[in-house]
């Protein structure tokens, strides 16, 4: 039987995954496939701790195109992230995972504040951590969230959990001779602008080696695969 290679890691999840056929809002039944696909990871012994976006509830460009304020827009969207991350808590229950949600911005009626050492400690117990609210700072995204709370709970490897098998040099799906790299350094990822996360997260990651994973969430065993250490997707490294 293979060896589990990673086994702390911190996926961070686009809001679109919980979102129905339109790409917006929450779909119960998605929540519950989502569910499905983290405990199969969580089942090999992993430890998990999951970021997620808002992109399906609230996208702050579109306020900003409006004259809305970044830092107001910046907020809403980190209030989104934590409805998502109740809605992923509820699932991943229902599926028998114990979970924690914390939050960067404190609403302690419904969930921790984010704290380092409470989180690693949920994580040693076999909890599964969502980490809701970004960085709860503006003109930071859900990836630098990610990338710096994956640093922080020293996990061994950030997989980047999307709709596409890894990262191109254009859009596949509008050209279908764009070229999927499976090795990236993270050099190229920030020159060639390849949209693999922002520049911001790409390059926390690269001045602390923290490897990055860009998989297709939806494609099968595509997780399992990850933390086992086989070639999936692309790997982002030094």
């Amino acid at each position: 039987m293979a060896h589990v290679r990673y086994r702390r890691i911190l996926i961070k999840l686009g809001g679109e995954a919980l979102a129905g056929p339109d790409g917006f809002g929450i779909d119960p039944a998605e929540a519950e496939v989502l569910a499905t696909r983290i405990k199969r990871v969580k089942d090999l012994n992993v430890q998990i701790a999951l970021v997620i976006g808002a992109g399906n509830l609230w996208r702050g460009k579109q306020g900003l195109e409006h004259g809305m304020e970044r830092t107001t827009a910046d907020h809403m969207g980190m209030l989104a992230t934590v409805m998502n991350a109740l809605a992923l808590q509820d699932a991943l229950e229902r599926t028998g995972i114990v979970t924690r949600v914390q939050t960067a911005i404190e609403m302690k009626a419904i969930a921790e504040p984010y704290i380092r050492g409470r989180a690693i400690r949920h994580l040693e117990k076999g909890r599964v951590v969502i980490l809701g609210a970004g960085t709860g700072n503006p003109y930071f995204t859900t990836d630098t969230a990610g990338a710096l709370r994956a640093m922080e709970i020293d996990a061994e490897v950030m997989i980047k959990a999307t709709k596409v098998d890894g990262v191109y040099d254009g859009d596949p799906k509008l050209n279908p001779d764009a070229k999927r790299y499976d090795n990236l350094s993270y050099i190229d990822a920030v020159s060639k602008r390849l949209k693999v996360m922002d520049s911001t997260a790409i390059t926390l990651c690269m001045d602390h080696d923290l490897p990055i994973i860009v998989l297709n969430l939806w494609q099968k065993e595509a997780l399992e695969r990850a933390v086992y250490g086989e070639p999936v997707g692309t790997m982002v490294y030094r």
